[in-house]
């Protein structure tokens, strides 16, 4: 399928942000965006345009009935080169909400080369400073106006680029997480394992909890027990007890994320052993309070490496590592930043130029 491209004219473009690592994330997009249309058989229109408003009817499915799926991605600059981070798993993921959600599937060919076709024209946009980034929205919604609960036969699809700063605006630090034994994320046979819009709407009630006491992420236990660790609003999680780091297995109700599949090899490429099992919130709790629990962080596509200080259970705080960042978890977020912007070697295949 051939691309339409129609450009902004440089007299009409947006001024850049002069200093991206002020700019809140996700605030700011660039002059471009790249969309296609399914039209109940095919993908057609395949365009890249002025960046700019939806049109969609009143009716349409993705407003009554949340079928809708995005993606999270960067790519970063290296002097003159732009590199993407392992974004074929991004595709296949894309992929396997789709078909959770009964949406129809893209060639991830095509997904990457349509995605670097963007890139290339908004290519100013991927800022040069250290610890920048230029993050990357696809996203698949349901447009047919329809009132009924049913798939839709018409789709959009189409990606957005956003210039972003790190993740963490005063420096590197630990994260504050409050444990919701009340609310659930997610139950297997659900979609948490797709990234589905509606998931993160579910979320939000939690996430004003948190706020509350002085929190700002959520951790999430299993919806059957609320004993099982499951996963962070945002992020996956890891806890390294002694040499053992370990991460909830993916049984149907966590998200496959690229960032954590990245550290699940990397730990192992430290002589360490990474392990894929059950962690209950008590054995977290009594390995806080014996000393076995020697670190906790989360991971995923904005944060990169999020370490964490604090946790909050039935109205109590638990300090992890006293509050400080953990010698892994550093060396975990040094490491991926150094190989997702090209200055440490990529021995694993991972980072892909965009050509």
């Amino acid at each position: 399928m051939n691309i339409d491209i129609d450009l902004v004219p440089k007299a009409q473009r947006k001024e850049k942000p002069t200093d991206v690592l002020q700019v809140a994330f996700g605030t700011v997009f660039s002059d471009h965006m790249f969309s296609m249309r399914y039209n109940g058989s095919e993908w057609t229109d395949a365009r890249i345009h002025p960046y700019g408003p939806l049109s969609l009817s009143p009716a349409a499915l993705c407003l009554h009935y949340g079928q809708g799926i995005f993606e999270g991605m960067k790519a970063y600059r290296r002097g003159e080169r732009i590199l993407l981070f392992r974004p074929e798993m991004n595709f296949k993921r894309l992929n396997v909400s789709a078909t959770r959600m009964v949406m129809p599937t893209i060639d991830p060919d095509f997904g990457l080369h349509s995605l670097m076709e963007l890139i290339k024209t908004d290519s100013e946009w991927v800022p040069e400073v250290p610890g920048s980034s230029l993050y990357i929205r696809p996203t698949m919604i349901a447009t047919e106006p329809k009132l009924g609960v049913r798939p839709s036969s018409e789709y959009l699809y189409y990606i957005i680029l956003s210039p972003v700063g790190p993740y963490f605006k005063e420096g590197f630090s630990p994260v504050k997480i409050y444990v919701s034994d009340k609310y659930v994320r997610a139950v297997k046979g659900g979609t948490g394992a797709a990234k589905a819009i509606g998931n993160y709407a579910a979320s939000l009630l939690a996430g004003t909890n948190a706020v509350k006491v002085g929190y700002s992420q959520v951790l999430w236990l299993d919806a059957l027990e609320r004993k099982w660790i499951e996963e962070v609003g945002t992020m996956n999680l890891f806890v390294r007890f002694d040499d053992e780091v370990v991460t909830p297995p993916l049984a149907g109700s966590i998200l496959p994320g690229v960032t954590r599949d990245s550290v699940l090899t990397l730990v192992k490429d430290y002589g360490l052993k990474p392990n894929e099992r059950m962690i209950s919130i008590d054995e977290v709790i009594e390995g806080l309070s014996s000393g076995k629990v020697k670190e906790i962080f989360g991971c995923g596509t904005a944060a990169i490496i999020a370490p964490v200080g604090s946790l909050w259970y039935k109205d109590k705080p638990y300090a992890v590592s006293n509050g400080q960042t953990g010698e892994l978890t550093q060396r975990l977020f040094e490491d991926l930043i150094a190989i997702q912007s090209g200055e440490l070697e990529d021995t694993h295949g991972w980072v892909v130029p965009v050509e």
